[in-house]
C-alpha cells in the first residue's frame, strides 16, 4: 500500500489482476498489449487537498456549487491529476520512439491566441482529437499529440498600435491564457512540443522555405492590383475585405498596383487537383478546393476593336471561354476595369463614365464583385469589337464581373447560355440570341438562360468556311477551335481559376522576407542561409507610415545591410510574409522542435508522416489547406519531405451556437405582434427571457398569451452579440470532464450545434452515477465512502453480456468519430449496472478504462481507488469478445394443435421439459394447457414447441 491511499483514506484493496482472471475456460475480457506504464511520482505534491505539507501548490478555489448540484468531487480530483499529468510528463512523446510499434499522429489546426482566451466552440474539436490520442495510447500506439500557436497577424499589431504595447508582449500574454484554459480541460497534448510561430527558432525554418521557394523561381516580385487599406496600411488578402471594407476595424479599402512578392502556386495546380482524390477528405472541402482551382478546358479567341468608322484597328482583345460553341451567340464583349486595354478601348463621350465605374469597382474586393447573387452592374464603353466568326460589330462594355486575374480579363458574353451575361443583358436591353437548343425543348421557352449542353442552331458562316449548325456541343467546340487556330483567330487553351499567392503583406507583426536589395538595383538578393534567422527589429511606432511603406521602414538601422554578392550598400525588404506562411508547415516542426540544423530530421519526418488526423473548422478548407499542400508538395519535390500529402484525413467539426434567443416583436403602441402575422407596419423587437415562453407544435410562444408568435435563433458565439460562454465558468461549476462529455454528446461532431447550459446537467449527472457506481453514495455526514463498492467474485454471464456490448460500441464510436452515440452506449451500460445487486471489479475496471478517454480526470481517480499504483493512460484499452455479443435467449413460438398461440423467452439450449415448464407458467398459454390432458409434445430445439392436446379437451382448452 503507497502513502498516497492513506493520505486519501483509501484502504487496501485486493489486487485482482486481469491476467489472473484470463482462464481458457473462463474467457472474460481480453485486453490489447500495453505500450507502457508511468508509475506515481511525487504523492505529496498531487494530494494538496488531504495534506498540510508546506510544498503542496495551493490552487486556485472555483466559485462555490451547492452539494445537490456537484454530483461529484471534480473540484478536487481534476485538478489534482492535471498537476499529476504535468510533473510525470504522463503525455510526453519520447524524441526516440519505437518505430516497430504503429504511430498515430493527431493534430488540431493551432489556434490565433486572441485576449479573449478561449470559448465553449473552440474546446470541440479539441476534445474530439483528445479522445481519439489517449484511446490510440491505450490500444499500443505511439501517439503524437501537440499543441502551439499560429500567433504572427493583424489583431495583434492593431492592438499594439491602439495601446502602444509590443505585440510580442500582448501576444506571449494571450498564449499563457490560453495554454491555461487548454490544461484545466486536461487535453494530453505534449506541452514539450509546443510551438509558437513568433519565435525567430521557428521562424528561421519559414524564412528558410522562402529560399528554396526563391531559388526555384516559385517566389517572385511583380506589380499586380492589391486590396490596400490606407487605415490599416497594409495589403489585405480577399477574405479580409468584406463589402468593401476591411474585417478588421471597417475601414475602406482600395483597388491599387503595387509591387509584392508573389508565389508560384499555379505551378502546382495540377498536382494540387489531381491528388485530391486520394485523400480521405468530406468531399466538400475536395469540392470546394476544385472549384478555387478551377480547371477548365476551352479557348482563346480574338475580337478585333473597331475605329468609329467600323475599320479594324491594330488592338485586338483575347478573350477566354469555355463554350466556344456558343461564339454565334455572343452579343456583346466584357472587360474587367483593370484590363490593361481599357484605356484605348474607350470612347472620348463615355470616358468620363467609365473612370467613375473603375473607381467604385477598385473599391470591393474580387469575391463581392464575383459573387452570383449580386446585382450586375456595368458600363459602356462606347467602342466596338468585331465577332471573329460572323464579322458582327458587338458592344464593349466594362464590369467588375469579369476580373483581370482569371482568364484573360475579357470575356465573350452569350446572354442566352450564361445566368451572369444573361441578367447583365436583361438589365441594359443587350441583344440574346439562342444558339444551343437543349434536348428537352420546353428548356428553350423558359425565360432563362441555359447553359447546358444540346445541339448547336442559328451558327453558320460560309463566307468564312465556319459552319457548326445540328452538331452537338462538344463537336461544335471542337470544329470552332480547329477552325480558330487554322485562320489564327485563337486556339485551345487549358485555364485555372487559381492566382499566384500574393505573399507580402505592409505590416510589422510577422516573418521579415530573407531579401535584400541592392541601392542600385531593385533586384532582389537572398540572404545566406546561415544568417537566418532575420529576427525582427524592436520598434516603438507600429503605425502606419501614410507612404504605403511598411512599418519596417522606420527601423533604419535595420533596413541598411549590405549585398550578400557584391558587399555593396544595400537594404532589407521591409514587407513581412502573411500569418499564413507560419501555418503552412507547423505539422512538420511538431515532429522534431528543437532541431537547430534542419527543419525536421528525416528519420522523424518518415516515421511520423503525414498527420493520421487532422481537425479543425471548416473556414479553413481552402486557403489554408492549399497553401499547405502547396509547400508540402516543394518539400517533397526537394527531399525534405517523403509523402506527396501532409494531412491524410481531414474532419471539420461544426459550430457551437449561442444560446437561443427569443424575439418578439411590438408595434408602435408597445402591444405585441405575432411573429407570423402579414404586416408592413414598423415593428420593434425586444429579447424575451427563456422562463416566459413556451413551446406550441414547431413553433414558440409567449406562456402568457401562446397567440403571440416568437421567433427563436441561435448565432455563431462572438463578443459583440453577447452570446459567448467563458469554458472556465464550465469547468468551476460543473468540472471540465462533463464540459468535455457536453460538448461531444450534443450532436454529431461534423455538424453545427446549440449550447445549452441547462443540457450540461445531465451529462454531469451521469458522471456522478458513473463515480456512486464505483465508489458508492455520500455518507451522511457528507463525506465520501473509503475505497469502493465492487467486489471480486466472478461476473454473471449477464454482466459480461452487458460489458462487452458497452466495449464494442464505445470502440466502434470513437474509431468512427461518433462521440455521441459512443456516450450514450456508456449510459446504457451504467443504467443496466445500477440493477446488479454486486459489482464485479473486472467488470467495473474495464468500464473505468471505456470512460478514460472521454472523462480522463474522473476515471484516474476511479482508478486510483480501485488499487492501481499506476496512471491508466497507457493501460490496455479493453477488446470485446465477440461470444459476448451473441443473445443467449430466443423467443420460442408456442403452438397448440398445430395454432400458434403464444412465444416464450428461453435460453438458446433451453431442453423440451424446461420449454414446456415456462408455456404452463405463461399467462396467455397456461388457459390452454391447465387441467387437460396432452396427447404429445413436438419440440424443435430453437425453432418450436407444437402440444397437441386429446380431441376431448380441445373444446374445454379453446373455452
Amino acid at each position: 500500500m503507497s502513502s498516497t491511499h492513506t493520505q486519501l483514506g483509501l484502504q487496501p484493496q485486493p489486487r485482482l489482476t486481469f491476467n489472473s482472471l484470463l482462464l481458457p475456460s473462463h474467457p472474460l475480457i481480453t485486453f490489447s498489449p500495453r505500450l507502457h506504464n508511468r508509475s506515481f511520482k511525487r504523492r505529496v505534491s498531487i494530494t494538496a487537498s488531504a495534506s498540510n505539507e508546506p510544498n503542496d501548490v495551493v490552487e486556485q478555489k472555483p466559485k462555490q456549487q451547492s452539494a445537490v448540484k456537484r454530483a461529484y468531487p471534480f473540484h478536487e480530483i481534476e485538478p489534482k491529476w492535471q498537476r499529476y499529468w504535468e510533473e510525470d510528463g504522463t503525455f510526453r512523446t519520447p524524441d526516440e520512439v519505437d518505430v516497430s510499434k504503429p504511430k498515430f499522429y493527431v493534430l488540431d489546426m493551432f489556434p490565433y491566441p486572441s485576449g479573449a482566451g478561449l470559448h465553449v466552440g473552440h474546446p470541440l474539436g479539441y476534445t474530439a482529437t483528445d479522445i481519439l490520442a489517449r484511446l490510440k495510447r491505450m490500444q499500443g500506439y505511439n501517439v503524437l499529440h501537440p499543441m502551439g500557436w499560429d500567433a504572427f497577424g493583424l489583431p495583434a499589431e492593431q492592438y499594439a498600435i491602439e495601446t502602444g504595447t509590443h505585440p510580442k508582449i500582448t501576444t506571449l500574454k494571450n498564449i499563457d491564457r490560453f495554454r491555461s484554459q487548454l490544461k484545466s480541460l486536461g487535453f494530453s497534448y505534449d506541452w514539450d512540443r509546443e510551438i509558437s510561430t513568433t519565435e525567430p527558432e521557428y521562424y528561421k525554418w519559414t524564412q528558410w522555405i522562402f529560399l528554396q521557394l526563391l531559388k526555384r523561381g516559385l517566389a517572385y516580385q511583380a506589380e499586380v492590383p492589391v486590396n490596400w487599406c490606407p487605415a490599416l496600411g497594409t495589403v489585405l488578402a480577399n477574405e479580409e475585405v468584406i463589402d468593401g471594407l476591411s474585417e478588421r476595424g471597417g475601414h475602406p479599402v482600395i483597388r491599387k498596383p503595387m509591387k509584392q512578392w508573389m508565389l508560384k502556386i499555379t505551378a502546382y495546380a495540377d498536382r494540387l487537383l489531381e491528388d485530391l482524390d486520394d485523400l480521405d477528405w468530406p468531399e466538400s472541402i475536395k469540392e470546394m478546393q476544385r472549384n478555387w482551382i478551377g480547371k477548365s478546358e476551352g479557348a482563346e479567341m480574338e475580337f478585333s476593336v473597331l475605329s468609329s468608322d467600323g475599320q479594324e484597328r491594330d488592338i485586338k482583345i483575347t478573350i477566354y471561354t469555355t463554350r466556344p460553341d456558343t461564339i454565334f451567340g455572343a452579343t456583346y464583349l466584357v472587360i474587367a476595369p483593370e484590363h490593361p486595354l481599357l484605356s484605348s478601348s474607350v470612347s472620348t463621350a463615355q470616358r468620363e463614365s467609365v473612370e467613375g465605374y473603375v473607381d467604385v469597382a477598385s473599391r470591393k474586393s474580387d469575391l463581392e464583385r464575383t459573387e452570383l447573387q449580386k446585382e450586375k452592374t456595368g458600363v459602356f464603353s462606347g467602342c466596338y469589337a468585331k465577332n471573329p466568326v460572323n464579322g458582327e460589330a458587338i458592344p464593349i462594355w466594362v464590369a467588375d464581373y469579369v476580373l483581370a486575374s482569371y482568364g484573360t480579363g475579357a470575356i465573350m458574353a452569350v446572354p442566352a447560355h450564361d445566368a451572369r451575361d444573361y441578367e447583365f443583358a436583361s438589365k441594359y436591353d443587350i441583344p440574346i440570341r439562342w444558339v444551343v437548343m437543349p434536348h428537352d425543348k420546353k428548356l428553350s421557352g423558359s425565360g432563362k438562360a441555359y447553359s447546358g449542353e444540346g445541339n448547336v442552331i442559328n451558327s453558320s458562316n460560309t463566307t468564312l468556311g465556319l459552319d457548326i449548325n445540328s452538331l452537338s456541343s462538344k463537336e461544335a467546340a471542337f470544329k470552332v477551335i480547329e477552325w480558330a487556330e487554322k485562320t489564327g483567330n485563337g486556339k485551345k487553351k487549358v485555364n485555372y481559376k487559381l492566382r499566384d499567392w500574393l505573399f507580402a503583406r505592409q505590416r510589422y507583426w510577422g516573418e521579415p522576407i530573407p531579401v535584400v536589395f541592392s541601392d542600385d538595383s531593385d533586384e532582389g538578393v537572398p540572404i545566406h542561409e546561415t544568417e537566418l534567422p532575420l529576427t525582427l527589429p524592436e520598434l516603438d511606432d507600429f503605425s502606419p507610415t501614410g507612404t504605403g511603406e511598411p512599418p519596417l521602414a522606420k527601423a533604419v538601422s535595420w533596413v541598411k545591410t549590405k549585398d550578400p554578392l557584391s558587399g555593396k550598400p544595400a537594404r532589407r525588404e521591409t514587407s513581412t510574409m502573411p500569418q499564413w506562411a507560419g501555418s503552412c508547415w507547423y505539422y512538420l516542426r511538431f515532429m522534431d522542435p528543437k532541431n537547430s540544423k534542419e527543419l525536421v530530421a528525416k528519420t522523424k519526418e518518415m516515421y511520423w508522416s503525414p498527420v493520421d488526423v487532422y481537425v479543425g473548422g471548416a473556414e479553413h478548407a481552402v486557403l489554408h489547406l492549399l497553401y499547405a499542400r502547396f509547400w508540402h508538395k516543394v518539400l517533397y519535390d526537394i527531399g525534405v519531405v517523403s509523402t506527396k500529402e501532409p494531412f491524410k484525413c481531414v474532419i471539420n467539426q461544426g459550430i457551437i451556437l449561442g444560446e437561443v434567443q427569443y424575439i418578439a416583436y411590438k408595434d408602435s403602441d408597445g402591444n405585441f405582434v405575432s411573429a407570423d402575422s402579414d404586416t408592413s407596419a414598423e415593428l420593434q423587437q425586444e429579447i424575451i427571457p427563456e422562463e416566459k415562453v413556451i413551446k406550441s407544435g414547431d413553433s414558440f410562444v409567449l406562456k402568457d398569451n401562446p397567440e403571440i408568435s416568437l421567433i427563436a435563433r441561435s448565432h455563431k458565439m462572438s463578443k459583440s452579440r453577447g452570446n459567448v460562454v467563458n469554458p472556465d465558468d464550465v469547468v468551476s461549476e460543473y468540472g471540465a470532464d462533463s464540459l468535455r462529455l457536453y460538448e461531444m454528446f450534443m450532436g454529431p461532431l461534423r455538424d453545427s450545434k446549440q449550447w445549452n447550459t441547462s443540457g450540461i446537467e445531465g451529462v454531469h449527472r451521469f458522471l456522478g452515477r458513473a463515480w456512486r457506481l464505483v465508489v458508492g453514495s455520500t455518507l451522511s455526514d457528507g463525506t465520501l465512502k473509503e475505497g469502493t463498492v465492487v467486489t471480486d467474485e466472478d461476473p454473471t454471464s449477464q454482466q459480461l453480456r452487458s460489458l462487452h456490448k458497452c466495449i464494442a460500441k464505445v470502440t466502434e464510436e470513437i474509431e468512427a468519430t461518433r462521440f455521441n452515440t459512443g456516450i450514450s452506449a456508456m449510459m446504457e451500460f451504467i443504467n443496466v449496472a445500477y440493477k446488479w445487486k454486486k459489482h464485479p471489479r473486472v467488470i467495473i475496471e474495464a468500464f473505468v478504462l471505456l470512460l478514460a478517454p472521454y472523462a480522463p480526470h474522473m476515471a484516474e481517480e476511479l482508478w486510483f481507488r480501485l488499487g492501481h499504483s499506476k496512471s491508466l493512460a497507457y493501460e490496455a484499452f479493453p477488446k470485446v469478445n465477440p461470444a459476448y455479443l451473441e443473445e443467449s435467449t430466443i423467443l420460442l413460438p408456442v403452438q397448440i394443435n398445430g395454432k400458434t398461440r403464444g412465444t416464450i423467452q428461453v435460453e438458446k439450449t433451453c431442453l423440451e421439459e424446461d420449454a414446456f415448464l415456462l408455456a404452463s407458467k405463461d399467462g396467455k398459454l397456461s388457459k390452454y394447457l391447465d387441467g387437460v390432458s396432452i396427447k404429445k409434445r413436438i419440440f424443435v430445439p430453437g425453432k418450436i414447441l407444437n402440444v397437441i392436446l386429446d380431441r376431448q379437451n380441445v373444446k374445454a382448452a379453446v373455452r
